[in-house]
C-alpha cells in the first residue's frame, strides 16, 4: 500500500496539542477526521514533531498509508479543515519512509515582546522588562555546549535518554521582537520553553549565567516555563533530495 507524506502548517492557539488524545480536539484528530470524510475510511496518522498545547507550527509532517487520495485531495481537505490549519504538499514516498525517524533536524522559534502590542497578542510573549541581551546571548551560547537535557525536561516526561545535539542557539532582534531560535537533532519534552524561560531570567539578572550553566547538572527543570503561545516549530528537516 502506498505510503503519503503530508506537510501542514497550523495555529495552535485552539488544540490541546498535535498528537491525538482522548476527549481533546488536537491537530492529528482535525486532519484524521478530514480524510475520513473525504475518502470514506479511517488512516492513523504518524506524526514527525509533537507540538504541546498552544504551540504553533510553520511546517510539521504526518505520513500514512493509504491505497488512492483523491485527485484533488489538498483543496479538499483544506476546504473541510478549520482556518487554523493548513495543508502546504503531499508526496507519495517509498514505503520504508518515516517522517519521525528520517527528520535529522528540528528548529524552533521563541517570540518576545516588550512593547504592548494587540497585533501580537496570543502569537509572541508580552515580556515588559528590561533585559541584558549580552548576557543571554552569553547563556545561550552555552546551550551549544551541553547534550544532557534532564534539568530542561518536563519531569513526567517518558524517553530512554536526555541527550540532544544542538546545532544552533542564539538571539536575534526582528524589530522590536526578540526571538530566540533553537535548532536540534530532537527535543524533550518542555525543552524549548523552560530553556527560554531561563534565558529571559538570564536577561534580567535574577538568574546567573553561572547558575544557569549548574542547571545542567541538576535532574530537576527550573520551574520557570514561558507561554506557549509564543513558541512555534519552524522546520523539520530530512536527507538532501529526500522528497520526490
Amino acid at each position: 500500500m502506498p505510503r503519503f507524506f503530508i506537510e501542514l502548517s497550523y495555529k495552535g492557539t485552539q488544540f490541546s496539542g498535535f498528537q491525538v488524545q482522548e476527549n481533546a480536539r488536537t491537530v492529528q484528530s482535525a486532519v484524521e477526521e478530514a480524510f475520513a470524510l473525504i475518502h470514506r475510511q479511517k488512516v492513523a496518522m504518524t506524526g514527525s514533531s509533537r507540538t504541546d498545547a498552544g504551540v504553533h507550527s510553520k511546517s510539521n509532517f504526518f505520513h500514512f498509508d493509504a491505497a488512492a487520495l483523491h485527485p484533488q485531495f489538498l483543496y479538499k481537505m483544506n476546504a473541510l479543515l478549520s482556518p487554523d490549519i493548513a495543508l502546504k504538499n503531499c508526496w507519495e514516498m517509498p514505503a520504508e519512509r518515516h517522517c519521525r525517524f528520517d527528520a535529522i533536524g528540528r528548529r524552533y522559534r521563541y517570540r518576545v515582546h516588550r512593547n504592548k502590542d494587540p497585533f501580537a497578542e496570543g502569537f509572541s510573549y508580552y515580556y515588559p522588562y528590561r533585559l541584558n541581551l549580552e548576557l543571554m546571548a552569553e547563556a545561550a551560547a552555552i546551550v551549544k555546549e551541553r547534550e544532557n537535557f534532564q534539568g530542561f525536561s518536563k519531569s513526567n516526561t517518558q524517553v530512554k535518554h536526555f541527550i540532544c545535539k544542538i546545532e544552533r542557539s542564539e538571539w536575534n532582534r526582528e524589530g522590536e521582537t526578540l526571538i530566540y531560535t533553537i535548532e536540534a537533532n530532537r527535543f524533550l519534552r518542555g525543552m524549548v520553553r523552560l530553556l527560554a524561560g531561563a534565558l529571559l531570567r538570564v536577561g534580567r539578572e535574577q538568574l546567573s549565567v553561572e547558575a544557569f550553566k549548574n542547571q545542567f547538572e541538576n535532574d530537576k527543570n527550573p520551574g520557570f516555563s514561558v507561554p506557549a503561545h509564543g513558541l512555534y516549530l519552524e522546520e523539520v528537516s530530512y536527507p538532501e533530495n529526500y522528497f520526490p
